[in-house]
């Protein structure tokens, strides 16, 4: 008898880690949290907690060496991984990597590669403890793996959002969708005639949102200054629509989110127009702004309502109402995730 064939497509990337979840046990007193949320959760001991997570970057994939400078994606690489402690409210405080290159590249492009991982590190504070280095047959594989501290009662799942909890985001969206698109328009114009020179003079910060983008430190800690803890948190690397609907479906409950609260760089706005592209799109589903989505207590809203770079943009519901997005023309629609999907 045939053994049936899942395609990988027919699943998606979160039906695999969900079905790998359901088969996974967690056998051991100090694994408090495994698959599911931004990173695990390890006792270290009675008030605190170790917070794991991994990331992978492939070549053609994630990035694209035609433009990706190999320093920059080393810092992309490291923020990309702290910013999971991060939306788990954790410091993060170690990192090690993993590292399959092909002998296209020379000891001098991973040194320049490693120049950029151990930038990220000085600016977090974070320490380079280990990892691995192999051969790769095409191309170039980075997998980090970021290790935090939390104090027990101070980690924030994405679970923990109750009904009329306002949604927040920090900082803007789409800013980083807009610099890939400037990018990529960039080398299909170099392809077209090597002799050409780029054109990024004005579009600095969305260039700058997607080649080096930050892990939001700075958030918890004004967070945790405000005297606030947030009820739910993740952060935004696959788009905001993806990550409201992990909310939703890890907290049990709907939400609504209204068009005319989101925040959004004039810089990103006025390319998106030039690109012919929605900035409503672009801020819904563009992904790596790498910024933070959580939710607070109403009791909290005088804390932030003034905050320049925490923005209101909506309240959680019950579950039965649905994720819906309030258009501008105060029209309802169901919020469907359209961001980068993997397989």
């Amino acid at each position: 008898m045939e053994t049936p064939r899942t395609e990988l497509n027919e699943l998606g990337e979160f039906g695999l880690i969900e079905r790998i979840k359901t088969a996974s046990t967690l056998r051991n007193t100090t694994s408090l949290r495994g698959i599911g949320d931004d990173a695990a959760v390890i006792k270290k001991d009675e008030k605190n907690v170790f917070l794991v997570s991994t990331d992978t970057l492939a070549e053609g994939i994630h990035f694209d060496l035609t433009y990706v400078p190999l320093k920059h994606l080393g810092y992309k690489a490291v923020v990309v991984n702290l910013s999971d402690i991060v939306a788990m409210n954790g410091t993060p405080e170690q990192i090690t990597v993993a590292l399959a290159c092909s002998n296209r590249f020379s000891v001098e492009a991973i040194e320049e590669l490693y120049q950029g991982i151990l930038l990220a590190c000085d600016h977090y504070n974070v320490d380079l403890v280990g990892g691995d280095t192999t051969t790769s047959r095409a191309g170039l594989i980075l997998s980090i793996t970021a290790l935090g501290t939390a104090e027990a009662d101070k980690v924030v799942y994405r679970s923990g959002a109750r009904t009329n909890d306002i949604v927040c985001v920090s900082g803007d969206l789409g800013g980083a969708y807009m610099g890939l698109q400037v990018l990529e328009r960039e080398k299909q114009s170099f392809l077209a005639n090597p002799e050409m020179q780029p054109e990024l003079e004005g579009l600095d910060y969305i260039v700058q949102r997607q080649l080096k983008p930050e892990a939001r430190v700075d958030m918890v800690k004004e967070l945790a200054t405000l005297g606030i803890l947030p009820t739910s948190m993740i952060d935004i690397s696959d788009g905001l629509a993806s990550e409201i609907l992990h909310l939703c479906s890890s907290s049990g409950k709907g939400a609504e989110l209204f068009e005319d609260k989101f925040p959004i760089d004039q810089m990103t706005y006025e390319t998106a127009r030039e690109f012919d592209l929605d900035p409503l799109t672009v801020m819904m589903n563009g992904g790596e702004d790498y910024e933070l989505l959580f939710t607070i207590k109403q009791e909290d809203f005088e804390k932030i309502k003034n905050h320049p770079s925490i923005n209101p943009i909506g309240y959680m519901k019950e579950a039965a109402a649905g994720v819906n997005l309030i258009t501008k023309a105060g029209n309802s629609f169901p919020i469907k995730a359209q961001g980068w999907k993997h397989f």
